[in-house]
């Protein structure tokens, strides 16, 4: 059995959730639940989950207040949240999972299937999904990937580019390095179209600072600065040289 903790400071809410565990989640077993940040923390000292359902806004603070709170997260977490654009940007950049109020049955249950999963700590991704909400202006600098074997917190700086490969996505770094991440393309144009990312062709979206040049013949293709030749889709040709005249 799966060990859950809810913390939420809505007693219906929980209610609902443990009622929407026992349908659509039946190996899970909620161990334990608390109404608030303090008592949840008091509670997570004496008892660990294997998951911890956590609500955003509470009376006596936030889910991320309990996060500052904890020195080390060794069990999942799935946030429970109304909706909130920047946290759920936020979810997005640190790769974690999170549920809409009402929770939605379909979502529940691809979010435990998640989890059933995966093995590894995920502290790092904590730490960075604590780091982006604490400063609503500072922009995003790192972006959790999911690989089959761990999470990669990687510098958004540091990419050179990412290509489609079916329902993955390769990404390709300045030092050389590839991950190939069980995410799309489309989901990543989302995150990085603001970091001078641009996206020339339906597999390839590119980090405009290291285009080396673009080359007019056989269709139209970028150079990257690793030599890499990305080919330019011909509906977006006058886009990219409109968008390179203004870098």
């Amino acid at each position: 059995m799966i060990k859950a903790i809810l913390i939420d400071d809505i007693e219906q809410a929980r209610i609902t959730l443990k009622k929407d565990l026992q349908v659509y989640a039946p190996d899970v077993e909620v161990i334990a639940e608390a109404g608030g940040v303090i008592e949840g923390a008091k509670l997570l000292k004496t008892v660990q989950p294997d998951v911890l359902f956590l609500d955003i806004q509470m009376q006596d603070g936030s889910g991320f207040d309990l996060l500052d709170i904890l020195t080390d997260i060794p069990f999942k977490i799935i946030f429970i949240t109304a909706s909130d654009a920047h946290a759920i940007k936020a979810f997005r950049y640190a790769a974690i999972d999170y549920l809409l109020k009402p929770v939605d049955p379909d979502e529940l249950k691809v979010a435990m299937e998640k989890l059933r999963q995966k093995t590894v700590n995920e502290n790092e991704k904590y730490k960075l999904l604590n780091e982006t909400l604490k400063d609503h202006q500072k922009p995003h600098t790192k972006l959790a990937l999911h690989t089959h074997e761990k999470i990669h917190v990687v510098d958004i700086s540091d990419i050179i580019r990412c290509e489609s490969n079916v329902n993955y996505t390769e990404f390709f770094f300045a030092d050389g390095k590839k991950l190939l991440v069980t995410k799309t393309l489309k989901e990543f144009e989302d995150l990085l179209t603001g970091h001078g990312f641009y996206r020339v062709h339906q597999s390839h979206l590119i980090n405009t600072k290291f285009i080396k040049e673009f080359i007019k013949a056989d269709g139209g293709y970028i150079l990257m600065n690793n030599g890499t030749n990305i080919p330019v889709s011909s509906r977006k040709r006058a886009q990219v040289v409109e968008m390179l005249e203004r870098l």
